[in-house]
């Protein structure tokens, strides 16, 4: 499949979706969003992919929203139509991500702004260049955090930290994010996309049916008690122990090999 404003790939069961309107720091229009969403929905849907990395092209991971793009229409409505209003497409694409089976990793190669940080937010882990920054950056123009933002923000950050990005909209670069635990690792900017996809690539050696529900379990724990994280766990493994990859698992470390999981 062919898009105007993103580059998919698939090699090594990694799919990498790519940002591709780097003269616009891969600003959301309506066509990237569209185009996110499917590449989203089609990395969950293909069995030869088993994780998944977003980044950038150019020097910007995403800017947020075009504000060209608004500044450009006739009406409120041609910025905002009632189907975005009802069933917004950026809350398809982060709800895809999300609840998808498999590894997101997002790889910000420069500036998450606004949408762009929600993105990157909604993946599970998020690897930076030092050259990457990030920014609620909504109350700069008079607006409300959308994209998960006031969702996620406050989980990682504490929600004193997370007023504060929020509030000021300032941007912070690569080390504070990082000592934030907005990332969980710095490369120079050269190596990003390659570190990206070493991990996306030993996730997705991995036994898929362990890490769709061990994902699954991470964030139900976030909004369970314990009493609730530990009956789902139970579930969980039980499902585990029932599938081949458990087997294959036990006879690999007995046989000291890597083990070949199948997913089944």
């Amino acid at each position: 499949m062919e898009f105007k404003t993103v580059l998919y790939d698939v090699a090594e069961n990694v799919a990498t979706i790519t940002l591709n309107r780097p003269d616009r720091y891969n600003a959301l229009n309506e066509t990237l969003r569209q185009e996110i969403f499917e590449t989203v929905q089609l990395s969950n849907s293909r069995g030869d992919v088993r994780a998944v990395v977003i980044t950038g092209a150019g020097r910007g991971f995403c800017a947020g929203g075009d504000m060209k793009e608004k500044a450009g229409a006739k009406s409120a409505d041609d910025v905002n139509p009632l189907s975005n209003k009802l069933e917004p497409i950026r809350d398809k694409i982060i709800l895809a991500i999300r609840g998808s089976a498999k590894p997101y990793i997002a790889a910000v190669n420069g500036a998450a702004a606004g949408g762009g940080m929600g993105i990157a937010l909604a993946c599970d882990i998020r690897i930076a260049s030092k050259a990457a920054k990030f920014g609620q950056t909504f109350s700069r123009r008079g607006l409300h955090p959308d994209w998960g933002g006031t969702y996620f923000l406050p989980k990682i950050v504490g929600t004193a930290k997370a007023c504060e990005l929020i509030w000021s909209g300032r941007m912070i670069d690569a080390e504070e994010a990082n000592a934030l635990g907005i990332v969980s690792q710095l490369t120079d900017p050269e190596d990003l996309l390659a570190t990206a996809q070493e991990m996306a690539r030993s996730f997705a050696a991995g036994p898929p049916v362990s890490i769709r529900l061990s994902k699954r379990a991470i964030y139900r724990a976030m909004e369970a008690d314990l009493r609730d994280a530990l009956e789902y766990e139970t579930y969980a493994q039980n499902v585990c122990l029932s599938t081949d990859d458990v087997k294959e698992g036990v006879i690999a470390f007995i046989e000291k090999r890597e083990p070949r999981f199948s997913g089944k």
